[in-house]
């Protein structure tokens, strides 16, 4: 579906934009001035092609729609959090979110409207998945982020995080598509090894980037190394047990030679004693790896509680004995919603309980 009727002019390549400038009957390398005004600066209005002649741009208009995101709602955290609600052209709303360090801006971005994955610990499970989104969509979060970046803090985007809505190795082909246009030159421009995918662990989808030489980074969002553990709060883990994701991620670095981060959330009386952080050291070992102890942030009145600090300190205690690096990351935007497993469209949630 089309916003407008006409085509979205993104779906097109280089290639074949320049097959319809010449079936046009007009030069070739207009279409090369066109493609950069909408990928490498990002416009949203043919109106705005400044070196494209009046007459072009009308013909354009009459064939193409730009069917651009639109930053509906920004809210603004205490620790410099940003979080955009951003409508689609068929107005449905995904969330996307500016994390500012000392360090880095890192952009958040999701991947799909919703998600069908029910891990009971997320609230993004609760809108169920509507649809994928499309390359430039995914896009567009991320040049929504980086323009938020040079207007409220004067400094880059550096980092891009697949950690927002969705199962991004359920958008495959979408969700690569869009990361070749972030890290083309007629792009953003931005080196893949900012770039990091995180998944829950599909064995297959691993397998394949793994065959695609993909040169972005791997995160699993994995929380348990027990497969009974992990079945409870990730169900996916009944069809793709620990076993099988173990086997992918062996093939992975066999072919990469790139390590893994694991992200690992404690809850108390769930996860939180020394047999699942020797499960998960143990884990570890398959392949070279780090791991992220990851604060949790409550989505409602539920059962998950966050683990006591002893807990995560003897975590802590039991993968540095292994020789594995852990990180403890203290989550931000926790007042608006924008921390991790907190990402869902308030009125979408409301409309589904």
């Amino acid at each position: 579906m089309e916003s407008t009727g006409k085509r979205d002019i993104r779906k097109l390549t280089l290639t074949q934009l320049e097959e319809f400038f010449v079936a046009q009957g007009d030069k070739k390398f207009r279409a090369k001035q066109v493609y950069d005004w909408l990928w490498n600066k990002s416009l949203k209005n043919f109106d705005d092609m400044s070196n494209i002649s009046k007459e072009t741009r009308e013909m354009l208009k009459a064939n193409f729609s730009i069917n651009h995101v639109k930053v509906d709602l920004m809210q603004h955290s205490v620790d410099g959090t940003i979080k955009n609600a951003v409508k689609l052209y068929d107005d449905k709303i995904v969330e996307s979110v500016l994390i500012p360090t000392s360090k880095r801006i890192t952009a958040c971005v999701s991947s799909q409207v919703g998600c069908s994955l029910d891990c009971n610990f997320c609230a993004t499970a609760r809108l169920k998945r509507m649809r994928n989104l499309n390359p430039d969509e995914i896009y567009d979060q991320v040049v929504a982020i980086k323009e938020e970046a040079e207007t409220f803090f004067n400094r880059p985007l550096t980092n891009i995080v697949f950690m927002g809505m969705g199962e991004p190795l359920l958008n495959y082909n979408n969700v690569i598509e869009a990361i070749d246009k972030i890290t083309s030159p007629e792009g953003l421009g931005m080196a893949a090894r900012r770039i990091t995918l995180s998944t829950v662990g599909i064995p297959k989808m691993i397998k394949k980037m793994a065959d695609d030489g993909v040169k972005f980074n791997l995160a699993i969002s994995l929380h348990s190394a027990i497969n009974e553990t992990r079945s409870m709060l990730m169900p996916i883990n009944d069809v793709n047990p620990l076993e099988d994701l173990s086997e992918a991620l062996q093939y992975w670095y066999q072919k990469t030679k790139r390590k893994v981060t694991y992200e690992y959330v404690i809850w108390d009386a769930v996860n939180d004693d020394e047999q699942h952080a020797k499960a998960l050291a143990k884990f570890c070992k398959i392949i070279p790896s780090k791991v992220n102890i990851i604060q949790y942030n409550p989505i409602d009145e539920g059962d998950f509680r966050q683990a006591s600090q002893d807990a995560v300190d003897m975590y802590v205690r039991i993968l540095e004995t292994n020789g594995i690096i852990a990180k403890v990351r203290k989550s931000r935007g926790q007042d608006i919603d924008a921390a991790c497993g907190q990402l869902a469209n308030k009125n979408e949630v409301a409309q589904i309980q």
